[in-house]
């Protein structure tokens, strides 16, 4: 289970969580085998034996080896200055990422590292693997055999920004803090998991396991905790859940430098960043500086852009995509319009029904409700015909659920016993609705949803509307932030018309970002547009999303899904013991998810839309799993000049 950090309404790619889960395929067992033992010394005591390591993985591989130079899709001679600069919609009162209360500035978890590195706030690292994690803070790692404990070893020469170095009294003040004042769902877990952490010197720390419980995401969940000073938070006497402006200086490549609250944020490139030389980072934090500028709304955002006020934007309306840049800059080559091949899965994103509610614990009443949804028409007629819908938490890789289960997955199915409806043994993996891309509202689609609400016992009274045989109106709240783009908003409202047409009382409420984030903690909603994570790796992070522990509160289970069926597959998918068992236990999982039916799925985008002021430059070929571009791409500072000598750029 890895750290999670509250979401950020945030509308550049960036923005993500811990660390994302991404695919790796295709290696052999012969060729896991000579990874390992190139990666790694096995040495026994009278104990047990040790793996003593540069980097972690679950199953022992490492492409990267103890002396590698720098990651292979890096420019290791990228030139270092000039500045990037993003836009964001939405409002921020706080630079404390690790709390409930506030709304913090986007990066503003970036500045802070871990024994295990990651990228930009927490983006892949090495960008071209998956599930591969190389010592940052940490210079080496040891564990046992079977994953009881291990031991960080630590670079001596880790400095937080203000100068002290950074030291495993650090860690094991973070990893405390997190669990006495963070989030409840992070710390009930991890309690259940990690029962002791001891200091071993001022530069080695150990944490032990729990018997009895799965080995995933233990080391890795350790190694990804945030280092924090502890110096800082004694001398200041803050409190972790708390939100400010003031915090704690980090040990990464950036620091803050300059906070206007809802208007912008700038972190700066700490020139005396004690890890500049380290091959982890040779070829990456390349810009002087990051900078956040912030809008009212998505429009305002994007003509800022246009005037070149910022530099750099992620796209995710297809209508400007479609029409917006036809512009002069785009046309004189000012302004770069491009799209880059996204090897990750698309985010599950879709309107999340709130499974608390009494009126939506009835599956029948979910289907009737989503049957009003029109990808076709929507596509078409709004987006331009340049999305695909999803279907799965697993789109287009090969843990997608297809067709009747099969093979490994059926054998995983079969065991869990009545926990498995028959009908997920004998029906094809769930795939949503078509529709009539002509009209908005399909009226094949409209009576098989009134049927059901009908077979619910939401019956149409003289007046229209629905109401059960206790006299209560179906009615709903949908809870959507104001600051998405147009598009969105307009594809939901026609979502809420037609939901209307069936009978059903829907209040679509557009809420300011910071009034959104509020209610959401608080699920004060039947509806809400919202995403989960997908999963294409397994971890404890499952249960935080996914599972029953946490799903009265979690921030990162918006649906409050608590099955006892998907509870059984992540608990087999823990303990799977090979790669073809993962895999098959995780492509039940897709099918378990999209039998519970916790959300109406929308659309996705297989690709990385970008436009940019053509004042970067990037590697050729960009790794797999992220797009990098506060990462490792880099400031062109000739072409910079003759854009601003020309005006095109301020």
């Amino acid at each position: 289970m890895h750290l999670i950090q509250p979401r950020n309404c945030v509308h550049f790619r960036v923005e993500t969580m811990r660390r994302k889960f991404l695919i790796w395929w295709g290696l052999s067992c012969l060729g896991l085998l000579l990874s390992f033992f190139a990666a790694t010394s096995v040495h026994a005591d009278s104990h047990d034996a040790k793996i003593s390591a540069h980097g972690y993985s679950f199953y022992g591989d490492l492409k990267y080896s103890e002396d590698f130079e720098h990651f292979d899709y890096v420019n290791p001679d990228a030139p270092k200055g000039g500045e990037i600069a993003l836009g964001t919609v939405g409002t921020f009162d706080s630079m404390h990422p690790y709390t409930r209360k506030g709304r913090a500035g986007a990066l503003s978890s970036s500045i802070y590292e871990s024994l295990l590195g990651s990228g930009v706030n927490g983006t892949a690292a090495p960008a071209d693997v998956y599930g591969e994690y190389y010592g940052l803070l940490a210079e080496r790692l040891e564990y046992d055999d079977d994953k009881n404990w291990v031991i960080f070893y630590m670079r001596p020469e880790a400095r937080f920004s203000d100068g002290t170095p950074v030291t495993a009294h650090d860690i094991a003040f973070s990893h405390n803090l997190l669990l006495d004042e963070g989030l409840k769902s992070y710390a009930d877990a991890v309690r259940q998991r990690i029962p002791k952490v001891e200091v071993l010197d001022d530069h080695t720390i150990k944490f032990y396991f729990s018997e009895g419980i799965s080995r995933r995401s233990l080391i890795d969940q350790v190694g990804f905790v945030p280092a924090w000073s502890e110096k800082w938070y004694r001398e200041t006497g803050a409190g972790l859940d708390e939100s400010r402006l003031d915090i704690s200086p980090g040990s990464g490549p950036y620091m803050v430098d300059t906070v206007d609250v809802n208007r912008r944020v700038v972190y700066k490139r700490n020139p005396d960043y004690w890890a500049n030389n380290l091959p982890f980072n040779v070829g990456r934090n390349n810009f002087d500086s990051i900078r956040i500028e912030y809008f009212g709304d998505a429009e305002a955002a994007f003509q800022a852009f246009l005037a070149g006020e910022f530099t750099f934007r992620t796209e995710n309306d297809s209508k400007k995509w479609a029409t917006g840049y036809d512009n002069p800059k785009v046309r004189d080559g000012a302004i770069k319009k491009a799209e880059f091949p996204d090897g990750s899965p698309p985010t599950p994103s879709g309107i999340v029904f709130n499974l608390m509610r009494p009126q939506l614990k009835d599956r029948r009443v979910r289907e009737a409700i989503a049957m009003a949804y029109n990808f076709e028409w929507t596509n078409a007629s709004l987006q331009y015909g340049l999305f695909k819908q999803r279907a799965s938490f697993t789109q287009d890789t090969p843990l997608m659920a297809t067709g009747i289960p099969k093979g490994g997955e059926l054998k995983l199915l079969k065991s869990l016993g009545d926990l498995v409806p028959v009908d997920i043994l004998t029906q094809d993996a769930r795939v949503p609705h078509s529709s009539n891309e002509a009209r908005l509202f399909d009226r094949r689609n409209a009576r098989k949803a009134m049927a059901l609400l009908d077979d619910a016992g939401w019956l149409v009274a003289d007046d229209g509307i629905r109401r059960n045989s206790e006299g209560e109106i179906l009615s709903l709240n949908y809870l959507f932030n104001s600051s998405s783009p147009d598009t969105l908003s307009g594809a939901m409202e026609n979502f809420v018309a037609n939901v209307r047409k069936l009978g059903v009382e829907v209040e679509f409420e557009k809420v300011d970002s910071s009034q959104y984030t509020s209610r959401e903690r608080d699920r004060d909603y039947d509806l809400v547009y919202d995403s989960y994570s997908a999963f294409l790796g397994t971890g404890t992070g499952l249960m935080q999303r996914f599972g029953s522990e946490a799903a009265e509160f979690s921030l990162f289970n918006p649906a409050g899904l608590a099955s006892p069926l998907v509870d059984a597959i992540i608990e087999a998918s823990l303990n799977a013991k090979t790669r073809a068992d993962e895999e098959a236990s995780l492509m039940a999982l897709d099918r378990a998810l999209r039998y519970e039916f916790i959300m109406i799925p929308v659309w996705y985008n297989p690709s990385y839309w970008v436009a940019y002021y053509d004042i970067f430059e990037h590697p050729k070929s960009i790794p797999p799993y992220e797009l990098g571009q506060l990462d490792f791409w880099w400031y062109n500072e000739e072409k910079a000049a003759g854009l601003k000598a020309s005006g095109a750029l301020r």
